[in-house]
């Protein structure tokens, strides 16, 4: 259950890094409020994801959720520059999720094995 919070937590911080583009230095009240909503909603998932996966581990995978994720809606809907090197890092950065998520180990493997 830990994973699900975690990635929730990581699709509300894209919902907030595209929050702070768009209310514009928070002059536009709508996208203002909606981007501390997502602010606050995606450390309640943080949080509570953060009682079964190891701080480090939690981090990276959620920064680079977000990181990945906002990048890609900035070149899709954002006018955003996006050429083959933006790309390969992007690509990049999925990988070490990915590594990271298949290297986690949970408190009960830690367990088993002392």
């Amino acid at each position: 259950m830990a994973w699900i919070y975690l990635f929730f937590g990581a699709l509300f911080e894209i919902g907030w890094a595209v929050g702070l583009k768009l209310s514009e230095g928070f002059t536009h009240p709508f996208y203002s409020t909606l981007t501390i909503i997502c602010i606050f909603i995606s450390f309640v998932f943080f949080t509570k994801a953060l009682r079964g996966i190891e701080v480090g581990t939690g981090y990276a995978i959620f920064t680079g959720i977000g990181a990945v994720g906002t990048a890609i809606i900035g070149m899709t809907f954002l006018g955003d520059g996006g050429g083959a090197g933006k790309v390969f890092f992007i690509v990049l950065l999925i990988i070490g999720i990915l590594g990271l998520k298949m290297s986690e180990t949970t408190t009960e493997e830690i367990g088993q094995e002392g």
